[in-house]
Order: structure tokens, then sequence, then C-alpha cells
């Protein structure tokens, strides 16, 4: 993982690594198949709690820090 590589590219890269499609990982995710897809294309408007369920399955860790 380099620094410029986007969140988008990150989830997508883990979720291929693990052998899901984006139904597969929507359906453990809870979430439905369009946001994998929107997520996985860099759509800016994707809720944090939707996020972290995705995250959560592919077991990827993020840190949030302010100025």
């Amino acid at each position: 993982m380099t620094q410029s590589q986007t969140l988008a590219e990150i989830i997508k890269m883990h979720r291929k690594a693990a052998r899901l499609s984006r139904a597969q990982l929507a359906e453990m995710a809870g979430v439905g198949k369009t946001v994998i897809y929107d997520i996985e294309k860099g759509k800016e408007s994707i809720r944090l709690n939707t996020l972290q369920k995705v995250l959560k399955v592919l077991n990827i860790k993020i840190e949030l820090t302010s100025p």
C-alpha cells in the first residue's frame, strides 16, 4: 500500500485479494451491491457507518486524525 492510494483503491484491492465479488462483499457487510460499486468508484457521499461495515468485513483499519 502506498501513501497515494485512495481508500477506494485499497478497498478494491482487499476485496479482490479476498476473492470476493462486489455482491458477496455487500452481502457480508449487510449493504447493497451498489454501495460497494459506489465506494470503489470513489463516490464522496458514503455514510461513515456504512463504510465501517465494509472495512470490518475486509479487516481494514483506518485512523482519523484532525490537524
